[in-house]
């Protein structure tokens, strides 16, 4: 018996005044990030867990967000992703709006930022860095549902019950498929004559969503395994550790790093490949194994020299 698969019509438009502009999900998604960010550090402040005031936090996930999360994920998306299309026009770096965000880059942004940022005020890093990785997991959850709305970042072809037919992939499928459904979806309506006009048209007529539905294979939503396993599951348990277990400073960025790497390379078997192999793996699969070199480093750093939290240092 087959199932009634659901073709994906949202709109990454929360509100569109037209022509491409409104406010869109993924922007919110960021600024819902920046936000929760910033109360779970609040707490962490006073509670004695983040050496930075209250009053200094706001600037701080400001430019955090700015440089690190933005300006480090949007980089590490060109470069990491396309790469030749950067070449060919410098410019789309700064079209964010676009989408193209890649969280290793936004990893690595944050990772810079606030290195130089405890450098400068005389605070621990890794300190720093075991506040921060408690609310990364956060980010990570709003952006992969961002990504769901958008349509972007499918998974692999699927046959579970709740699996999803996005309409986004006709323009990742060769020209002459594309051309048949164009010409198929002209014949319903002649003003549904190119691949954008049925992306937009889908999501409020039917007649075209079950003609579009009908040819394309049912998908994992793999934007959503993605942010439970790396956004919710993975927040969870570093809130508990941070919350109610003593470690040393670098422990808990060294548990992120590695428990990341090892979720993304879970999660992306699910997901289509939107880059060339790597050998077996996916692009995000193999820059997640250097991650896992990365999180090895700071649980060595934290057992060679300790050091402990401001709440904890008492108890040392």
């Amino acid at each position: 018996m087959g199932f009634a698969y659901y073709v994906h019509d949202l709109s990454p438009f929360l509100i569109e005044f037209g022509n491409g502009i409104g406010v869109r999900w993924y922007g919110l998604a960021y600024l819902a990030a920046f936000w929760v960010a910033w109360l779970v550090l609040v707490q962490f402040s006073r509670r004695g867990f983040c050496e930075i005031p209250v009053a200094k936090l706001g600037d701080f996930v400001l430019w955090l967000g700015m440089f690190g999360v933005i300006l480090g994920g949007r980089l590490g998306y060109m470069l990491l992703y396309d790469f030749q299309a950067w070449m060919a026009d410098p410019v789309s770096v700064f079209r964010v709006w676009d989408g193209g965000m890649a969280s290793h880059g936004g990893i690595t942004g944050v990772a810079l930022y606030s290195l130089w940022y405890a450098r400068r005020h005389h605070i621990s890093w890794r300190g720093l860095g075991d506040n921060l990785v408690v609310v990364a997991p956060v980010g990570l959850f709003f952006g992969r549902m961002a990504n769901f709305i958008n349509g972007e970042l499918y998974g692999r072809p699927a046959q579970v019950p709740w699996a999803v037919k996005f309409p986004q992939e006709i323009r990742t499928l060769p020209y002459g498929v594309q051309d048949r459904i164009v010409e198929g979806a002209a014949t319903l309506n002649p003003n549904w004559n190119s691949v954008p006009v049925i992306e937009v048209a889908v999501r409020s007529e039917p007649e075209l969503r079950e003609f579009v539905g009908g040819i394309l294979p049912p998908r994992h939503p793999s934007q959503i395994y993605e942010g439970v396993l790396e956004g919710l599951i993975l927040f969870g348990v570093l809130w508990v550790l941070r919350t109610r277990v003593r470690v040393r400073d670098g422990v808990l960025t060294g548990l992120f790093f590695i428990s990341y790497a090892v979720l993304r390379i879970a999660g992306e078997m699910f997901r289509e490949p939107d880059a060339p192999l790597t050998g077996p793996f996916t692009r995000g699969q193999f820059l997640s194994l250097f991650l896992i070199v990365v999180g090895a480093a700071f649980l060595w750093s934290a057992k060679r020299s300790p050091s402990w939290a401001p709440a904890w240092r008492k108890l040392s």
